[in-house]
């Protein structure tokens, strides 16, 4: 690049007549900055991502029946936390590094946790602190004390309302969002579950979602809005916590709406060169349920899983939206917090140290061979500086340079999503001690953040070389890092694009102790057609207090939705214990689920007819048992 300040002077030590032409000249041929290419996030979806991490709390009647799904007929006092403190939530929260939090503000249930004017079934009509408690101020207050933004989940499914099925009910859920959305302060998130288990029998909404999106801009014209198809950002397709391997943050809408059957494959991967930016959102819970259990105290997720989960979104160019539910005392329970705190403090020692600060940085193409869009711009912490090339370049490579070797095991990469997700490929190759380049990485997307989990390598250089984009390859950021304390695996090898990781299992896999669970019978992922009961012997008569089934791991091969349970002491006569009864969120969550009986059972025979599958042909068992009594 020509040095202005070294260029010729008169004199006079003034610049001459020819430099001032020079410099004049050279000047106006520099490029600018690339076009934006393609779907185009808005400012407000960019800070979304570059917040990274977000607490979910669920919590509300559920918290205290042990339910998942609430069917809106318990009692209002049923909800009557002992020791409601949002500020301990909050303090937790920013402990954990987290930037915001979203609360179930409403559930399917249909209670709110405020009082919500158009509706029964609240704060309001509980005991409560004498029916004058409100759950959304004192957490927004406690947001604002603590520096974190402030979020909203409402689910549009009520199974209390008597207007839901019929016309007036979206009039009714637009008033429910003008209040949650009116009365506390800026919301940077409104969440929209399109879960809906009414069955084939229930009630039919046909949700107004222009009505109920123009009521949340209104309201809030900054906040992001979450759905399957936002329009702010997507569900990631899955409750494990793990986004695609390939992962656009863009897609096609079309005419879709939430709960509108888009694949759970093209929620995980987005689509390449699509029409709406509608970044991933990975939604998932610290404990198999999203509701707190104490059942589930011993079954927290540890801390290798939760690293995996921050891999595998964070890390996958996508938003982590980890769930932590209150207890029943309204307080984020102990367990849980110090799992946050260890996770904390594992991500402060994994990326408080940027080994490829210091390294000399060399590319193949600089735009305009110019120093505004240098490589250089990879290593500062400026986010709006980077490394670009000219517009015809779509395979450009970078090369860090050490002047002693270094030892790591993530690469992390940023694309400058302000001008559209461009890179469609890369690798990744290390110069070893021995003179030798080995490649050590091959991936598809990038987007806003990706680390790359790799095998434990010392190199003198590394060469990240694009291999394929859409258009010109702009990066803001390349890292690398260390991890010694996740325990979290390398990503397996991968060769072609379009590959899609499975992600991490949950803690659930039917982990039970004996003295909460006496197993009897309980195959290995067992294939049953879906027409067929599952039966069993338990050998001779026990006292049961519930039972369990668990599908096998992420669901494959069907889950049992809907069924009718009997019990037999002799396998000749048998007696209903639950008529088309539904396990709750079972599809998107499929894990163990445990079912306590109105009242203890005496018997040697249990039997589960499946009535609604989630695979029309077959469903799988993984366990099947009785709880002891």
């Amino acid at each position: 690049m020509m040095n202005f300040s070294e260029i010729y002077k008169s004199k006079s030590g003034g610049l001459s007549a020819f430099a001032w032409a020079a410099l004049f000249a050279a000047v106006s041929c520099a490029p600018g900055a690339p076009e934006p290419y393609g779907a185009l996030p808005s400012e407000a979806q960019v800070e979304w991502q570059k917040m990274e991490t977000n607490m979910f709390v669920h919590f509300g009647p559920n918290t205290f029946t042990s339910a998942e799904w609430g069917d809106g007929t318990e009692s209002a006092d049923v909800f009557a936390p002992s020791d409601l403190d949002c500020r301990q939530w909050a303090a937790t929260a920013k402990a954990a590094g987290m930037k915001g939090i979203i609360i179930t503000a409403k559930h399917h249930d249909g209670f709110c946790l405020w009082p919500n004017p158009v509706c029964a079934h609240t704060v309001a009509q509980s005991s409560w602190m004498d029916g004058k408690g409100d759950v959304l101020r004192e957490l927004s207050l406690a947001c604002r004390e603590y520096g974190l933004k402030f979020g909203v989940y409402i689910s549009p499914w009520d199974r209390n309302d008597p207007h839901y099925g019929t016309d007036e009910y979206n009039d009714v859920f637009r008033q429910t969002l003008e209040s949650a959305l009116g009365n506390y302060g800026e919301v940077f998130e409104q969440w929209f579950d399109g879960a809906c288990g009414e069955g084939p029998n229930g009630k039919r909404q046909v949700y107004d979602w222009d009505l109920f999106n123009s009521t949340v801009f209104k309201m809030q014209p900054h906040a992001v809005i979450f759905s399957d198809v936002g329009p702010g950002c997507r569900w990631v397709g899955n409750e494990y916590g793990s986004a695609g391997r390939t992962c656009w943050g863009t897609m096609n809408i079309g005419d879709g709406t939430p709960g509108s059957h888009i694949s759970q494959e093209q929620l995980n991967s987005g689509e390449m060169d699509a029409t709406h930016w509608v970044a991933a959102e990975t939604d998932v819970s610290i404990r198999p349920g999203w509701f707190w259990r104490e059942s589930e105290n011993s079954r927290v997720k540890s801390l290798q899983h939760l690293m995996k989960i921050y891999y595998e979104s964070v890390g996958r160019n996508s938003l982590l939206l980890l769930n932590v539910p209150a207890d029943t005392r309204g307080h984020i329970h102990e367990i849980d917090s110090v799992r946050l705190m260890e996770m904390r403090a594992a991500l402060d020692e994994v990326f408080s140290v940027d080994l490829a600060d210091g390294a000399s940085v060399e590319a193949s193409h600089v735009r305009g061979r110019g120093r505004r869009f240098a490589a250089e711009n990879l290593l500062d912490a400026d986010y709006d500086s980077y490394w670009t090339v000219d517009d015809d370049v779509l395979t450009p490579s970078f090369t860090l340079s050490f002047d002693a070797p270094r030892v790591f095991n993530r690469i992390m990469l940023q694309e400058y999503i302000p001008l559209g997700q461009r890179v469609t490929g890369f690798s990744a190759e290390a110069l070893g001690t021995d003179g030798k380049w080995r490649e050590i990485a091959r991936e598809t997307t990038i987007g806003y953040k990706r680390i790359v989990l790799i095998p434990e390598t010392e190199a003198v250089a590394l060469r990240i070389s694009i291999t394929g984009a859409l258009a010109c390859p702009v990066l803001n950021r390349a890292a690398l890092y260390l991890d010694r304390v996740s325990g979290v695996a390398p990503d397996e090898p991968l060769f072609h694009a379009g590959s899609s990781c499975s992600g991490s299992s949950s803690d659930n896999g039917g982990v039970v102790t004996e003295d909460e669970v006496l197993e009897i019978g309980c195959p290995t992922a067992e294939i049953i057609a879906s027409s067929k009961a599952k039966v069993l012997d338990l050998g001779g008569i026990r006292t049961a207090s519930g039972f369990f089934y668990a599908p096998a791991d992420k669901g494959k091969d069907g889950c049992v939705i809907t069924y009718d349970l009997d019990i037999s002491t002799d396998g000749n006569t048998w007696t209903p214990v639950f008529r088309d009864k539904m396990f709750d969120n079972i599809v998107n969550n499929p894990i163990l689920q445990e079912v306590r009986f109105p009242s203890p059972v005496e018997l040697r025979y249990i039997r589960m007819t499946p009535l609604r599958t989630s695979n029309p042909d077959t469903y799988a068992v993984s366990a099947f048992g009785i709880q002891a009594e």
